[in-house]
């Protein structure tokens, strides 16, 4: 039998910090509404102009996770790129990344669930490594939100939200199978899909609709009905966090470190509330970045172990929610 571990982690953000003042100066909006509401106070945009790209982003945040494993782009027998933001509508970012890391032809998966992404994407690594199918995964996680938000007053309701940037994780085969990830729980309610989407360009409105529509064709904006998202949130993530600890005969005591997806960090202080966890025990940046969707949890991970916040033998919980609705939850002894 084999474990999969993360040996190696890293993240990459664009050096462009845009804060809330920022922003209300052009949408009407202000620090302390946005600061009430989500508790973000800046987040990373990249630049006009820059190179960045959710596929170079990713590059960045990857070759700092292998270097840390203690490995080379050759040891990599599987990538996996979690996004909703690709370079193309096709192919999928993981190419690219096989590409622009000069790696050889291994196979590459993209995983579209969004704000779960890497919460899926690592459970997947997870079975190819236990099956021994594969011993090093590469999994990344990356958004390129700024250049598809409606930055004016209209749009501001999810404008304010979103950051770019991007975490990766190496995983790795063990045969220690006390430790690396225990479990994973995945889960899926399509009826809600409406609630959390961007409707175009797809194959009912494609790209010369949306032409025809002019500027008042807002349907390749994303949409968002925030209390109804809110309200399911704090359910799941809950219900989400004790799956995994009950599949493990584990409790909320033995949680050293929660690292939720960086959505809201009302939802985040909500289930916080709900398994009694000090400061201590959960990591937030969503004050930093905003949520980053698919690279929230690998950027917050990253930057954990980077503050040494994980020690050996530390038990480890992930949980995301979002668009789908799709939500999970990953549980790891460090």
């Amino acid at each position: 039998m084999y474990s999969s571990k993360i040996t190696g982690m890293g993240h990459y953000v664009p050096d462009n910090i845009v804060t809330n003042d920022d922003l209300s100066k052009i949408m009407d909006t202000s620090d302390e509404w946005i600061q009430e509401r989500t508790g973000i106070k800046e987040r990373r945009w990249i630049k006009e102009g820059s190179d960045d790209s959710t596929g170079t982003m990713g590059a960045k945040a990857a070759r700092i996770a292998i270097e840390r494993a203690g490995l080379t782009k050759d040891d990599i027998d599987f990538i996996i790129f979690a996004t909703l933001s690709p370079d193309y509508f096709f192919p999928g970012n993981g190419v690219l990344i096989q590409d622009m890391l000069d790696m050889p032809t291994v196979g590459a998966l993209d995983v579209r669930n969004q704000c779960s992404g890497f919460v899926y994407s690592l459970s997947v690594a997870d079975q190819f490594i236990k099956t021994g199918m594969y011993k090093n995964v590469l999994v990344i996680g990356s958004e390129y939100h700024s250049g598809a938000l409606d930055k004016t007053t209209r749009g501001r309701g999810l404008a304010v939200l979103f950051g770019d940037g991007a975490g990766a994780a190496v995983l790795s085969r063990s045969e220690d199978i006390s430790k690396g990830i225990l479990s994973t729980h995945l889960h899926s309610q399509g009826e809600h899909a409406e609630v959390l989407t961007v409707k175009a360009p797809s194959i009912s409105h494609w790209v010369p609709a949306i032409i025809e529509g002019g500027a008042e064709d807002t349907s390749y904006h994303p949409f968002m009905d925030g209390q109804k998202v809110f309200k399911h949130a704090i359910v799941r993530f809950s219900e989400a966090i004790t799956e995994g600890l009950e599949a493990n005969k584990l409790t909320a005591d033995d949680i050293d470190m929660f690292i939720p997806h960086q959505a809201n960090l009302r939802i985040t202080q909500f289930v916080q509330r709900r398994f009694n966890l000090s400061d201590d025990q959960v990591y937030s940046n969503i004050q930093k970045y905003g949520n980053t969707t698919a690279a929230s949890i690998p950027i917050a991970m990253s930057e954990a172990w980077e503050e040494g916040k994980f020690k050996d033998g530390d038990l480890i919980v992930i949980a995301a929610f979002g668009s789908g609705f799709t939500w999970g939850s990953v549980v790891i002894r460090w």
